[in-house]
C-alpha cells in the first residue's frame, strides 16, 4: 500500500526555520507544508498590500524559501504554504526570484487565490456570526474578508506540476489534506478518507505543538530538547491510516498524550469538525504508541462538507495605548499599587476618553485577578496600564501618563515603556460556497 511522508515546517507566521531545514535534510519527506496564516495576520497583510501592490505576503517567506528551496528541489520535495496571505501572486513571483538567485532551474510555482469575499459581504445580507448584524453595517471599519477555501485548488496545482504551491486563506488542515488527495486519488466525496486525512492535517498544522511544544510542563509532562524541538512528520497510507513521528535525534517528544491534546485543540465539536472539505468526525479516534516517538492514529471518519464557507472578517476596532513601569525591593507591591492609583486619578484629571481600561500588577493580578493569592511581599512588581480608545492621539496619552511616574510617582520606578497601536480585530461570517471561486495560476521563470 502506497505511503507518503508529509513534514510540518511551521505552525505560525513567526515560527522557527531550523526545524523545517532539518525535515528537508533528514526527514525523507515527500511534502513540506508551512502553515503560517492566523486570522488576524491576513487582515494586516491586506493593509500592507493596499500600501504596496507587491506586498501583503508573509514577511518570513524569503527567509524560509532561501533556507529550504534548494534542498527541496534536490530531493524532489514539494512545498505547500499559505504564506501568500493577501497576495499569493506576488509571493509566487518572489519565490521564483529566489530560485533564480539560487540557480534552481525549471521551478513551477502555483498561486492559489480567490478567497477574498469582502465585496460579497458588503453587497449581500450576510450576518456577522458574533453579533447577528449584517456585515454591510460595518462598511466604514472593515479591512478584509477572506473565506476559508479547501484542498481542491491545491490538488489542481499539484496535478499541473507545481513544485511550490502558495495560497492565501486556506483552511489549515486542507494544506495537508491536498497532497493526500493528489497522491492517493481520493474522490472529492470520499468522506471517510477525507475525514481521516483531515485528522492528519489537524495533527500536523501546529507543528511543534504535537512534538511537545505548548505541551511541556516541568515535573508533570517533561519534554527533552525543547531548544531544538523537532517538527512532526505524518506517514500516511492510502487507506488514511497514519503514524505521527519526527526526525530521529531531534528535540521534543511524540507520544499518545501530545496527540490527544492536539486532537482537541481548537475543535468545538469532535463529532462535527467543520472544514471546507468535509465534516470530520474525531469522536472515534484512537491513538497508540508503536515505538519511540511513533504514534499510530486511526478511527476518524467524515460526512458531507458544509454548504457554506466561514469567512474571517477583519476590522478596525479602535486603538490600544499602553504603559509599563517596574518597582523592586522593600514595599514593591505597595509602591506599584500607589502608582496605579496615581495614574487612575490622572486619567480623571486630564479627561481621558477610553472605552476600556486595565490596571495590572504583573505577577500579582494581571492574569488571575483577585482569584489568586499573590505573595504578600513580592520582591518586584511591574505595573501595566492599558486602554482602548477611539483615536490614536488618545491612546498615546495612556503610556505618557505612566512614563511621568519616573519623577512624579513612587520611589525607584524604572524600565518605563509606552506604546500605542491600532487594533485589528476579527469576526466571522458564513458565505455560500457557490459565491467563492478559487483560482490557480502557474508561474515559471518566463513570467519574471
Amino acid at each position: 500500500m502506497k505511503t507518503i511522508r508529509i513534514g510540518s515546517g511551521a505552525g505560525y507566521s513567526g515560527d522557527r526555520i531550523e526545524p523545517a531545514v532539518e525535515l528537508a535534510q533528514k526527514g525523507e519527506i515527500d511534502y513540506l507544508v508551512f502553515e503560517c496564516l492566523a486570522e488576524r495576520t491576513i487582515a494586516i497583510a491586506q493593509r500592507a498590500r493596499l500600501a504596496d501592490p507587491e506586498a501583503g505576503y508573509d514577511p518570513l517567506l524569503e527567509a524560509r524559501m532561501r533556507a529550504v528551496l534548494g534542498l527541496c528541489h534536490d530531493k524532489g520535495i514539494r512545498i505547500i504554504s499559505n504564506m501568500g496571505a493577501a497576495n499569493p501572486q506576488a509571493a509566487a513571483r518572489k519565490v521564483l526570484l529566489i530560485a533564480q538567485e539560487l540557480n534552481i532551474p525549471g521551478l513551477r510555482v502555483a498561486a492559489v487565490s480567490g478567497d477574498e469575499v469582502l465585496g460579497d459581504l458588503l453587497d449581500g445580507d450576510y450576518p456577522i456570526q458574533e453579533t447577528g448584524a449584517p456585515a454591510r453595517t460595518m462598511r466604514d471599519v472593515l479591512i478584509s474578508a477572506n473565506a476559508y477555501i479547501g484542498a481542491e485548488p491545491i490538488v489542481e496545482a499539484l496535478a499541473r506540476g507545481a513544485d511550490v504551491v502558495i495560497t492565501g486563506r486556506v483552511a489549515d488542515p486542507s494544506l495537508f489534506l491536498a497532497p493526500q488527495i493528489h497522491e492517493f486519488g481520493w474522490a472529492p466525496d470520499d468522506w471517510d478518507r477525507l475525514g481521516k486525512g483531515t485528522l492528519v492535517g489537524h495533527l500536523l498544522e501546529c507543528a511543534g505543538q504535537v512534538t511537545g511544544g505548548y505541551f511541556a510542563d516541568p515535573g508533570v509532562k517533561d519534554v527533552p530538547g525543547l531548544a531544538r524541538l523537532g517538527f512532526p512528520i505524518g506517514e500516511v497510507s492510502e487507506d488514511g491510516s497514519a503514524v505521527i513521528t519526527k526526525v530521529p535525534g531531534s528535540g521534543g517528544r511524540v507520544c499518545e498524550a501530545t496527540l490527544k491534546e492536539q486532537i482537541l485543540y481548537e475543535v468545538h465539536d469532535p463529532r462535527a469538525y467543520l472544514t471546507p472539505d468535509v465534516t470530520a468526525d474525531f469522536s472515534g479516534v484512537t491513538v497508540r504508541g508503536i515505538g519511540p516517538d511513533r504514534v499510530a492514529v486511526s478511527g476518524a471518519t467524515g460526512r458531507a462538507r458544509p454548504e457554506t464557507l466561514k469567512a474571517s472578517v477583519g476590522f478596525v476596532d479602535g486603538y490600544i495605548g499602553e504603559g509599563q513601569i517596574s518597582y523592586a525591593g522593600p514595599a514593591a507591591l505597595a509602591r506599584g499599587q500607589l502608582a496605579a492609583e496615581i495614574v487612575r486619578e490622572r486619567f480623571e484629571i486630564i479627561g481621558l476618553k477610553a472605552r476600556e481600561l486595565r490596571f495590572d500588577l504583573i505577577g500579582v493580578n494581571a492574569i488571575l485577578g483577585d482569584t489568586f493569592s499573590a505573595p504578600a511581599a513580592p520582591a518586584e512588581v511591574r505595573l501595566r496600564v492599558a486602554g482602548r480608545t477611539a483615536t490614536m492621539a488618545e491612546a498615546k496619552r495612556i503610556g505618557a501618563e505612566v512614563e511621568t511616574l519616573y519623577t512624579n510617582g513612587p520611589a525607584s520606578g524604572g524600565g518605563a515603556v509606552q506604546s500605542a497601536r491600532q487594533i485589528v480585530a476579527m469576526l466571522s461570517a458564513l458565505i455560500p460556497r457557490a459565491r467563492v471561486s478559487p483560482r490557480v495560476d502557474i508561474f515559471t521563470s518566463e513570467d519574471l
